[in-house]
């Protein structure tokens, strides 16, 4: 079981690759929609871009690989595959089971890139829309990771000090933008290896 520090007074939880695993669907996803523009999506890439909504994925995507994808036709075509993998997601338990532990103990908000269709959709597949009030997306704020609004968001609709907050996150954006909200971290890679396969 994870231990949270004692001065926590309120969870933050990043869901893909913390909740969720979804992490595998949003590489094929991402693979399948750049592949035709020569871009080589690789797993140890797609881990330094984790965090990131789909528009800044792709326009950081064109700066790297030298191409011109549309951010609004490229992402359809990664969200319409992704769309087709949903049902398959799974939670991931050792963070779900604090989750589980600290409902109604403590207050708990959700903080992600995704979209709020796709956040709302993975909280129902994996059954825990109703441990979440609040769910803070790509479309509930003007700066993503590592930009901390999101986890600072969270906090100020918890009403909770974010120095009190406890950030659980998968990604390096994530990460960074606990710490620049002056948030504790649980670095969930510590606890759970993701793997990739293509």
């Amino acid at each position: 079981m994870i231990e949270i520090p004692k001065q926590a007074e309120g969870l933050i939880f990043d869901l893909d690759g913390t909740v969720a695993n979804t992490m595998q669907n949003h590489f094929l996803s991402w693979r399948k929609a750049v592949m035709p523009y020569g871009v080589d999506f690789t797993a140890k890439l797609f881990k330094s871009l984790t965090g990131k909504p789909r528009e800044a994925t792709i326009l950081k995507l064109n700066e790297l690989f030298d191409t011109t994808m549309n951010p609004e036709e490229v992402g359809n075509v990664k969200a319409a595959h992704f769309k087709t993998l949903v049902d398959t997601t799974k939670e991931i338990a050792i963070v779900a089971d604090v989750v589980r532990k600290y409902h109604n103990i403590l207050p708990m908000s959700i903080g992600t890139g995704s979209t709020r269709n796709g956040a709302k959709k993975t909280l129902e597949v994996i059954e825990m829309s109703h441990f979440f009030d609040i769910v803070i997306t790509a479309n509930d704020i003007e700066n993503p990771k590592p930009h901390p609004e999101t986890f600072l968001k969270c906090a100020e609709l918890m009403g909770v000090h974010p120095m009190n907050c406890v950030v659980f996150e998968d990604g390096i954006l994530g990460i960074q933008a606990a710490k620049e909200a002056g948030m504790m971290v649980v670095d969930v890679n510590d606890y759970y290896k993701m793997e990739f396969t293509i």
